[in-house]
């Protein structure tokens, strides 16, 4: 069954989103002297069956302490058929963001909407609706993180809002936290981040693309964060330079991101503390299961000395990679993750934030790992793996990102049993627009990994996702020229797994 497009061509209606992006339409009365006030765009995020979540955020710095907000949601592009509209209140306590959820739709169709609020209108933005629960409904969707803006443009965002998707699965990296170094391409506004005020700067400048605008205005997005929406390496309350003040600066960034996205008001966090791990239910033919591994986790085993963070070690010298008790989601996560599996959908994907399956850097005899992403927690990675065996969970599809290289798997709870099973397939996207690693280094590595079908990190790009109750189809997305916004996008190679069994084949 396929999923009704829009009466507006798509292509028509990108070209009027994006000129709304640079150029915010203006209420009939609007003195043409004010300041724009949705210079950041509008976005959408958490479709459900009858809901979704709308965010703008008012920009100027005139702005008074409170202003009353419209919002309002159409059946149609021209906004002649309203389906529901109300009113919110925007605070500077809260950036003067707006989180408006916005209930009693129906199932499995495309909305419009946009705000107004002090005399000026905001661009449109297009929405949808997740399936019914009854709905055996295919979904298309792109797979993107990390988009540090120092590094590359966004030619990726423009191919994603001019594609044929339902949804955006945004897996981490939202912005960068860095000050830039003087060679960049362009530049961060200001020094390394770490205050509430340096946190919503940073999101605002990257919020400013006009691509990034574009796709958040041309689709739902689900999303969950990695590390440098705080610090880097960050583990729990510990940060990579075990800063004093680390659980302060992580909940001025939790809460600079939640102002910054579209989520309820229900996940404002509470000081350093807030729950982004859930499930968003596509249908009856599948569901998202989306984790957090950074809040909860165990810190990073055997770090350099005097320091917090990853670190890259023989097995054989770093014991605690083999402690059970260690754990990258936390014990309550690991909980509700298993009870979470469904046996009844087809398909079972994890939205996590990095690479799952096994990368050692050396051969089997003295095998080396990184102790930042799931190798750093082998055990906690086994147990999860044979929880879905012994569940005997359907389709389950491993998508992730945070290592900038777009990776293909086949996923097993025995990485050194060439004859063990494989029980799930992953897809690692590579960047948005961080740099990658030199393509000839992760080359030495594959060799070392057979379960490995491919593994470039001299690709930026996405990956194209689309499933149906045969099968989970994945492009993997390339931008040929990453220093210009007009590039090209190309697909480099197409994966694809059978429903009816676990491992991933060439299209």
């Amino acid at each position: 069954m396929q999923i009704p497009l829009p009466p507006l061509p798509r292509r028509r209606w990108l070209t009027r989103t994006a000129a709304l992006v640079l150029a915010p339409a203006f209420v009939r009365h609007a003195r043409a002297a004010d300041l724009p006030r949705f210079a950041l765009g509008v976005a959408s995020g958490q479709p459900r069956e009858r809901s979704v979540v709308l965010w703008t955020r008012l920009t100027g710095d005139d702005l008074p302490e409170r202003t009353g907000v419209r919002w309002e949601v159409a059946r149609d592009e021209r906004f002649t058929d309203i389906a529901v509209r109300g009113d919110e209140e925007a605070s500077a306590d809260e950036a003067h963001s707006v989180h408006a959820e916005v209930a009693g739709l129906e199932p499995g169709r495309w909305y419009w909407y946009r705000f107004e609020a002090l005399g000026q209108r905001s661009a449109s933005g297009r929405t949808r609706t997740a399936p019914a629960a009854g709905d055996a409904v295919g979904a298309r969707f792109a797979l993107a993180s990390c988009q540090r803006f120092d590094h590359g443009y966004y030619a990726a965002w423009r191919q994603v809002a001019a594609s044929d998707l339902d949804f955006v699965l945004f897996v981490g990296d939202y912005i960068y936290e860095y000050a830039s170094p003087p060679t960049a391409l362009r530049y961060h506004d200001g020094p390394l981040v770490r205050t509430l005020e340096q946190y919503r700067a940073r999101y605002a400048q990257y919020k400013g693309d006009p691509l990034l605008q574009a796709a958040h205005a041309a689709l739902p997005w689900l999303q969950v964060w990695d590390d440098h929406e705080v610090a880097n390496d960050y583990a729990g309350l510990q940060g990579q330079h075990l800063e004093a003040d680390f659980p302060a600066q992580r909940a001025a960034a939790y809460r600079a991101y939640w102002e910054h996205m579209p989520f309820p008001k229900s996940m404002r966090p509470l000081g350093p503390d807030m729950r982004i791990y859930g499930r968003t239910d596509w249908g009856a033919l599948a569901c998202i299961h989306a984790v957090d591994d950074r809040q909860y986790r165990d810190p990073q085993a055997c770090p350099r000395p005097g320091r917090g963070g990853s670190n890259t070690v023989r097995a054989s010298d770093c014991p605690a990679l083999l402690d059970p008790r260690r754990s990258l989601l936390g014990a309550a996560q690991e909980r509700w993750l298993a009870q979470s599996w469904d046996p009844q959908r087809r398909w079972n994907l994890l939205a996590q934030q990095t690479l799952m399956a096994r990368l050692s850097r050396t051969d089997a005899a003295a095998p080396t790992y990184w102790t930042d992403g799931w190798d750093g927690y082998a055990p906690a990675r086994k147990r999860l793996l044979q929880t879905v065996v012994e569940r005997k969970v359907p389709g389950v599809v491993v998508l992730g990102g945070d290592v900038h290289a777009h990776f293909v798997a086949d996923l097993k709870t025995d990485f050194d049993d060439a004859r063990a099973p494989v029980v799930a397939s992953e897809f690692c996207g590579t960047s948005i627009a961080s740099h990658g690693m030199a393509q000839q280094r992760l080359d030495r590595w594959l060799p070392h990994n057979p379960h490995l079908h491919y593994g470039r990190s001299d690709q930026r790009g996405y990956v194209a996702c689309r499933l149906d109750a045969e099968r989970f189809e994945a492009s993997l997305m390339a931008v040929e020229r990453p220093q210009d916004p007009d590039s090209a996008v190309n697909v480099a190679a197409r994966f694809v797994v059978d429903a009816r069994q676990p491992g991933v084949q060439r299209a």
